[in-house]
C-alpha cells in the first residue's frame, strides 16, 4: 500500500502554457499516478496560450475572481467562471483561460488526470492570435 502524504506548498513553477502554478499532488511530488492537483494564478489581464491535454480531462475550481475560457475548434465557445464555478474540460479539447479583471488576480484549483501534469500539455500556437480573443 502506498503512503498517505502531505506535500507542503509554496513551490511554484511555469507550465508550458505560460501560466504560473503553485505545486500540488503529482506523479513527482506524492507518487500520484492517476491524477494531478496543483492551484493556479492568473495575474491581472493574463492569460494561458491556447492548449490542449492530450488523453487527459481537466477540472478547474475557481476560488477568486472571475475568468473566461475559449475552447472548442478555432476557440469559438465562449464560457465565464466566477467564485465558487467549477468547469470540466474534456480531453483533447483546445482552450485558452484568460483573467477577466485587469486589476485583480483570478486563483484556481486545477485537477487533471495527468500525474505528470505538463507532459500531456500540445500548444497550439496556431489559435494564439485569433481576432476574437484579442
Amino acid at each position: 500500500m502506498d503512503p498517505v502524504r502531505v506535500v507542503s506548498g509554496g513551490g511554484r513553477y511555469t507550465g508550458v502554457q505560460g501560466l504560473s502554478y503553485f505545486s500540488g499532488i503529482s506523479s513527482e511530488s506524492a507518487g500520484a499516478r492517476g491524477l494531478c492537483l496543483h492551484a493556479l494564478t492568473i495575474p491581472p489581464g493574463g492569460r494561458a496560450r491556447a492548449h490542449l491535454h492530450e488523453g487527459h480531462e481537466s477540472a478547474i475550481y475557481l476560488i477568486s475572481g472571475d475568468a473566461v475560457v475559449w475552447y472548442g475548434e478555432g476557440l469559438a465557445e465562449r464560457l465565464e467562471q466566477h467564485p465558487g464555478d467549477f468547469v470540466y474540460i474534456p480531453a483533447g479539447t483546445p482552450h485558452l483561460p484568460v483573467n477577466a479583471s485587469d486589476s485583480e488576480p483570478c486563483v484556481a484549483l486545477v485537477a487533471r488526470t495527468d500525474p505528470n501534469e505538463q507532459e500531456s500539455v500540445v500548444l497550439l500556437p496556431e489559435l494564439d492570435g485569433l481576432p476574437h480573443l484579442q
